[in-house]
């Protein structure tokens, strides 16, 4: 088997390179189609080697249809004096994505049915999308919308919504094995850094990692706009050699680690998180499927089935910064970040090097003692009495990781030493 290398001496250094990356992104206006899109995943390019795919609108995907592209340069409102009371360019969340043009003067009466804002979050500009109905707006916090005035306004917001593409980005590492593992993250939000630029950043950093190493497993990196991102790829790629996925979102907070299991719950990849998450020092929650949040729920719809989980730190809508601006980069840190690609490492480290062995020399225990094997710590001892005992080909080493009640790298290692030793045989045709 292959030994990819261990995530603990780079995690800082991912860290550090995904907050430099996620400053990079962070002014960029992204949405399920554009220019900012598009521009992002050019920088992504620059990181890993994506392949940038365009899908026309109209498109039939599934049961949906590929929306017109949205674009936008300019927007704000203005006093009599003609000074911005908000301004796209000082925030990009100032607008409803997706708005259509205006242009107008308004009274203050006219303008308020369009104002968005967080009362009980005053000084926070809220989120809001408008993909698939037609409308404008403009969000704002609370203050400004308290401070506004009666008018009248200037408004303008320059955008454009007509036939365009949307676009993502996907990047398959070859391994060994033609099964997939899917690595997923949606890149059509602005501004926000845990929801979702610490997805895109660490997915980035996990995929340089892989391109460094000759994995036994295949991977595909999917950089895509949420929900329709995930049923274009899903309408238009054959998706059967999908053994086991990941959502990841919400990487970057201070919270501790929630997984939300496949559609079943019993796939490999809900109990690969669930071992690597019990022996990280980080408290964490796992959740049952739900067919509401991320890309997941495209994955695991029953035409599909397939074992894609969620891996985040605070849940979508689990904290109070959700969806506004104080979901900024104040709000992730790099402590998180290293957490997060950690964890990430393990899981990949387990499914990289899980498989069953047999047991040379099953009549009775080996002598360990001659071998030079018995002159480790306790757990070190009892990892290796626990392989020897259950390698029968029957049990894999995730199985006896779980078993033994041992962290699977300390089970992983005392099979390579029984191996080295003479002791034990991998199965190289488990699955």
């Amino acid at each position: 088997m292959n030994t990819l290398p261990l995530a603990e001496p780079s995690s800082v250094e991912a860290a550090e390179a995904s907050l430099a990356l996620a400053r990079e992104l962070q002014p960029i206006c992204r949405s399920i189609t554009g220019d900012g899109l598009r521009e992002t995943l050019r920088i992504l390019n620059r990181e890993v080697p994506l392949t940038i795919r365009e899908v026309p609108s109209g498109t039939q995907v599934l049961d949906w249809t590929v929306p017109n592209e949205w674009n936008i340069r300019d927007a704000y409102i203005k006093n009599g004096r003609g000074e911005r009371l908000v301004d796209f360019q000082k925030c990009s969340l100032h607008v409803i994505n997706y708005s259509v043009p205006v242009k107008a003067t308004m009274t203050r009466g006219e303008l308020e049915p369009h104002l968005h804002s967080l009362p009980n979050r005053p000084t926070a500009i809220p989120y809001k999308t408008s993909y698939y109905r037609e409308a404008w707006g403009f969000c704002v916090t609370e203050q400004q919308r308290e401070a506004l005035g009666d008018g009248p306004f200037e408004v303008c917001i320059d955008s454009s919504l007509k036939p365009g593409t949307l676009t993502y980005g996907e990047l398959l590492i070859p391994g060994s094995r033609k099964d997939e593992f899917l690595v997923s993250t949606h890149c059509c939000h602005p501004y926000m850094a845990n929801d979702n630029l610490s997805g895109i950043v660490l997915s980035v950093q996990l995929a340089k990692r892989l391109l460094n190493s000759q994995p036994r497993l295949s991977y595909r990196f999917l950089f895509i706009p949420g929900t329709i991102g995930s049923i274009t790829w899903l309408a238009l790629n054959d998706s059967s050699r999908i053994r086991h996925g990941l959502v990841l979102a919400c990487l970057g907070d201070a919270g501790g680690f929630t997984y939300k299991k496949t559609r079943l719950g019993d796939a490999v990849i809900d109990r690969v998180v669930q071992h690597c998450l019990s022996y990280s020092k980080t408290p964490y929650a796992v959740r049952d499927f739900i067919p509401y949040g991320y890309d997941e729920r495209q994955y695991n719809s029953p035409g599909f089935k397939l074992p894609v989980g969620t891996l985040m730190r605070s849940p979508n809508g689990g904290y109070a910064q959700y969806h506004t601006s104080d979901d900024n980069l104040d709000f992730i840190t790099r402590d998180a970040l290293a957490g997060s690609y950690e964890i990430l490492c393990a899981i990949v480290d387990v499914l990289e090097h899980d498989g069953a062995y047999l047991n040379l020399k099953p009549r009775g225990e080996p002598q360990l003692g001659k071998r030079n094997l018995y002159d480790r710590a306790q757990d070190d001892t009892l990892a290796l009495l626990w392989v020897l005992n259950l390698s029968d080909g029957a049990f894999s080493l995730l199985d006896i990781a779980e078993r033994a009640k041992l962290p699977f790298t300390q089970i992983r290692h005392a099979a390579q030493r029984l191996t080295a030793a003479g002791l034990l045989r991998p199965l190289v045709n488990h699955e």
